[in-house]
């Protein structure tokens, strides 16, 4: 089987197969861990709040998606069957403060040769409502580029760093890195201004200013100077702040005019690895992948710095 995500629509159903290079218990547990499903689930340039997610029978998990475009999508699932590592079954829907989708899924496992052979069969209410879904929400593309996203994910999980387009078109740059520091204090570290402003930039860079309002809505604008003495502002939105979870904001570059350019999204995740902190950025949608390229050079830089100031106490 290709390693690319493979679709079939027919009739009221579509179905998802890909092989993802890691063994299938940690694959289920990408799609049943909270913390875990945060980091790939969705298209590109989406992310994913979880306000509840018991897994089990007759468990529910409620959870928003935010699309890149700032539209929030209101989510239920409802477990039916958890066969760990083989198989999940859930319907979708059926709620009226909910996306207007209703389908049943069933996921399964299968081991191949130490990889995972995943199999994602939707079945909607029939062929027209299939249809609408499809044609209103792209299912067919989302689910491809969502799985594009776990196998990223379940292919660098316990590394040190990975880094990965989350399309196949290279408009989402993924960096991963674990600090040997508590998350406590890298989410100061990200989050405090005399924190920041020591490590904010690329190699050689300094923060001669830097304004941030630490509050869903708030607005942030900073200045970055060059070892060339050019500055590079930034500005953005604070849309979501989790603490010491997760922090949502847009990223709009300023021209030499101080005029907005192209609107982008950054999230940052954290989550604990023992005493370390696994610290996964996701920076989306990028009209080139050359334009993605430059941010990953600029972002690992970034960490770099951030990694020598936790270092320093």
């Amino acid at each position: 089987m290709a390693a690319n995500t493979e679709a079939a629509v027919e009739g009221s159903e579509i179905v998802f197969t890909r092989v993802f290079d890691a063994p299938r218990a940690l694959v289920f547990d990408a799609w049943t861990d909270a913390e875990k499903i945060a980091q790939w689930w969705g298209p590109a340039g989406f992310t994913t709040t979880t306000q509840k997610m018991d897994v089990r029978p007759g468990g529910v998990w409620r959870f928003v998606m935010h699309g890149p475009d700032g539209r929030d999508y209101q989510n239920r699932i409802v477990y039916e069957e958890v066969a760990r590592p083989k198989r999940l079954v859930y319907a979708h829907g059926g709620a009226e403060d909910v996306e207007p989708v209703n389908f049943r899924v069933t996921v399964t496992f299968d081991e191949d040769g130490g990889k995972t052979r995943l199999t994602m069969r939707m079945v909607f209410p029939s062929a027209e409502e299939r249809e609408r879904v499809a044609r209103e929400y792209g299912a067919v593309e989302g689910g491809r580029q969502t799985l594009a996203r776990l196998a990223h994910y379940v292919a660098g999980e316990g590394a040190g760093e990975r880094v990965a387009a989350g399309d196949p078109a290279g408009h989402e740059l993924v960096i991963t890195r674990i600090f040997d520091a508590p998350r406590a204090l890298v989410w100061k570290a990200w989050t405090e201004r005399e924190r920041m402003v020591q490590w904010w930039g690329p190699k050689g860079f300094t923060v001669p200013s830097f304004q941030m309002d630490m509050r869903p809505g708030g607005a942030y604008r900073v200045c970055m100077r060059g070892p060339d003495g050019a500055d590079h502002w930034v500005q953005g939105v604070l849309r979501e702040i989790v603490p010491q979870e997760r922090l949502v904001y847009t990223w709009v570059w300023e021209d030499a005019e101080g005029n907005p350019g192209r609107e982008t999204l950054t999230t940052v995740s954290f989550a604990d690895r023992g005493n370390k902190t696994e610290l996964t950025l996701r920076h989306a949608l990028f009209e080139t992948e050359s334009a993605r390229d430059s941010h990953r050079g600029g972002w690992s830089e970034c960490l770099d710095r951030l990694a020598d100031h936790l270092a320093a106490g």
